[in-house]
């Protein structure tokens, strides 16, 4: 039967997939410099028989092409990019690039597809179709790598019906997945404001127009956005992680430099809202005496997974795993580029459970001691394999 002879090949490539993780996480490349890793899947797709072709860059583009005579066109994606965080785990395939460390899980990722493209090309004589095998750069940094692979033509030639991809997510347990159909993560926008005011002796603050006053009104007054414009079916996050006063004691600044971010699931409100940002914020800084520049930076849209095609997965992936192996997700207001593919065709973005409490591997994504438990590579790239086989047959 097809799914216990991928069971077999997923374990005979086991060892490999977790060498080229290991390889990947000790040699992370920051968004858009994935020149060597980009080098590196080049290299074992040849090995693999493959053929590949170069986009945006240090992107990479594999092709399979079923023996048989009928199938659809399906792809699927991993993303390469590391983040600019100095590892602190105590292992052997610890980053040897300094401040730069795989914190996200995409050397997960990569070394995952490699492994789900070797069982789909040992049984390429089992299935009909074309499988797109996307290996993205730059999904950590605006404007998102995946914008920049659909605008050189990655979902042309042949179009992809569907298109999946994966997550690690330490939150859930090595051997399980999550899954969620419908609008799944937010949109992310950047926020950059310059309150500017009059500095001078804090003893003297009749003289002086204080930008730092003026900031903690507009912050306050900001989060009326989420509590009262937003609809309460909305979910809506406006969050500033950086305020920059940049005076003393008694020195009252001229400026205050704040950074934040607005994330949101519904198109319409995330422009509506950035409207009424500027306004509340330029206004009140008017109304003190001050000056005030917001800008927004648009980033990735909102994710949404295709509520057939993720219905048709989850079952699937209940046939491969078990069905208790399979769990239902809430909204998760992260964000992330493969948003850009599901606004084009129908995707599905699941979680693959890569923690292990018993041993300590729960640090959170995006943190200097993030880590895997490595058996979660036993499964994903089995089901990847057998998630694209099937979906391809419907």
């Amino acid at each position: 039967m097809l799914k216990e002879e991928i069971r077999r090949l997923s374990d005979e490539w086991f060892a490999a997939v977790v060498r080229d993780r290991r390889h990947l996480h000790a040699h992370p490349e920051l968004s858009f410099r994935e020149y060597k890793t980009s080098e590196y899947v080049k290299s074992r797709l040849d090995e693999i028989g493959i053929p590949w072709k170069p986009m945006a860059d240090t992107g990479v583009v594999g092709i399979i092409k079923g023996e048989k005579t009928s199938g659809d066109v399906i792809a699927l994606r991993a993303d390469m990019d590391a983040l600019p965080i100095t590892e602190e785990n105590k292992v052997d395939y610890v980053s040897r690039n300094s401040g730069v460390m795989h914190a996200c899980g995409h050397d997960a990722h990569t070394a995952s597809l490699l492994g789900t493209a070797g069982i789909l090309q040992s049984l390429k004589s089992r299935f009909g179709g074309t499988i797109k095998l996307i290996f993205q750069p730059g999904e950590e940094r605006l404007p998102g790598g995946a914008s920049l692979m659909i605008r050189e033509g990655v979902l042309d030639n042949p179009r992809p019906a569907h298109i999946i991809a994966q997550h690690t997510m330490p939150a859930i347990e090595a051997g399980k997945i999550g899954i969620r159909a419908g609008k799944h993560m937010a949109s992310v926008d950047e926020l950059r404001m310059t309150v500017h005011g009059k500095g001078g002796h804090g003893a003297q603050p009749a003289e002086n127009i204080d930008p730092v006053l003026i900031s903690a009104y507009i912050l306050v007054a900001l989060q009326q956005i989420v509590s009262r414009a937003a609809q309460p079916t909305v979910p809506t996050v406006l969050s500033f992680g950086k305020v920059i006063a940049n005076g003393a004691t008694n020195v009252i600044p001229d400026k205050v430099f704040m950074e934040g971010t607005f994330r949101t699931l519904d198109e319409a409100w995330r422009t509506e809202a950035h409207a009424r940002m500027k306004k509340i914020a330029e206004g009140i800084a008017e109304s003190m005496g001050g000056r005030c520049e917001l800008d927004i930076l648009r980033g990735y849209p909102f994710l949404v997974n295709e509520p057939a095609l993720t219905k048709n997965l989850g079952v699937l992936a209940e046939e491969y795993l078990g069905k208790e192996n399979v769990v239902n997700l809430d909204i998760w207001m992260a964000a992330e580029d493969f948003a850009y593919y599901s606004q084009q065709i129908d995707a599905c973005f699941y979680l693959l459970g890569t923690g292990n409490k018993e041993r300590g591997i729960t640090s959170s994504l995006h943190t200097p001691t993030y880590d895997i438990d490595e058996k979660a590579l036993a499964q994903s790239t089995g089901l990847m394999a057998w998630l694209a086989i099937k979906q391809l047959g419907n």
